[in-house]
């Protein structure tokens, strides 16, 4: 017998969506209005779709999103959680602000988490207090009852994504809150420094309370496939701008070189970190090169 259920689409795999409804998860294929409207849903979407069978059936439609991420693609997000290793691999703070500055311009809420501290605690801390200054809530992870708590607490009755570089270590912090899920986790590739990819489609996983995506995780050049921010925009994706936008003393300050400039002061003064400052400079640069149609 047909019936008409709601979900969360859970995962996407080889052209089918996996849909949780109050009855059980049902494996189901899109109807063509979805080609039709050049439509493709997400993990995350809230769907309609129609059974067929005991737990099959095809996706109706589709609820207007919140949000949504196109790296990781990801929809309708209530907390980012950004995955920065101290090490193998070490980190890339562009590709990290560049993600945070695009969850910014969605509304999306962001924490970070520095793993692998164990292996350089005075990096870590270091890595830690850029953030956490920038005004974040950042977690130092070193394996602890403390740490699982702190992060169960964050994750409670939210759909959070976990995003970082590959080999951050997401899958292993799946695994640290919940030793049942037994995510597949990499080793480090000596040769280039980086972590092959295990964690190869999103999936949304009960954990702690709460839901987590597991994401594939990505290098800096695939950064570029995030959304792209107009550079008049961009100083509203630095969160700890914010406290001196329009104390510069020109309008239409870049915040880049500018005399009189007030984010610039605070740069020099310690209010702004260096590493964030640079970050926001290259993403500017990139921003100039953005047409009004793109």
């Amino acid at each position: 017998m047909q019936e008409k259920l709601k979900g969360r689409v859970t995962k996407l795999s080889g052209g089918f969506y996996f849909v949780e409804t109050k009855q059980g998860t049902f494996m189901c294929r899109a109807r063509g209005k979805f080609r039709k409207d050049n439509f493709s849903p997400m993990v995350g979407d809230i769907a309609v779709i129609e059974t067929t069978g005991e737990s099959e059936g095809f996706l109706l439609s589709v609820s207007e999103r919140r949000n949504f991420l196109i790296r990781p693609a990801v929809a309708n997000i209530d907390l980012l959680l950004v995955i920065i290793s101290v090490k193998e691999p070490y980190p890339n703070l562009g590709v990290t602000d560049r993600l945070l500055a695009v969850a910014a311009h969605k509304g999306i809420e962001c924490a970070i988490i520095v793993t692998k501290a164990d292996l350089d605690e005075k990096s870590a801390e270091k890595i830690g207090g850029i953030y956490k200054a920038a005004g974040y809530k950042t977690l130092v992870k070193r394996h602890g009852k403390r740490d699982r708590k702190e992060i169960a607490e964050l994750i409670r009755g939210r759909l959070c994504v976990f995003a970082g570089n590959t080999g951050s270590g997401k899958s292993t912090l799946l695994n640290f809150l919940d030793k049942n899920l037994e995510r597949e986790t990499g080793e480090i590739s000596q040769k280039l420094g980086r972590g092959r990819h295990t964690t190869r489609t999103v999936e949304i996983f009960p954990v702690a309370g709460g839901f987590m995506a597991d994401t594939p995780g990505f290098s800096s050049l695939e950064t570029l496939k995030l959304e792209k921010i107009k550079k008049d925009e961009l100083e509203d994706c630095f969160i700890e701008f914010e406290p001196f936008l329009g104390k510069c003393q020109f309008t239409g300050c870049a915040h880049v070189k500018e005399k009189g400039c007030a984010v610039l002061k605070a740069v020099e003064e310690g209010k702004i970190s260096k590493e964030r400052h640079s970050s926001y400079c290259m993403m500017y640069e990139e921003a100039k090169e953005i047409k009004d149609w793109e």
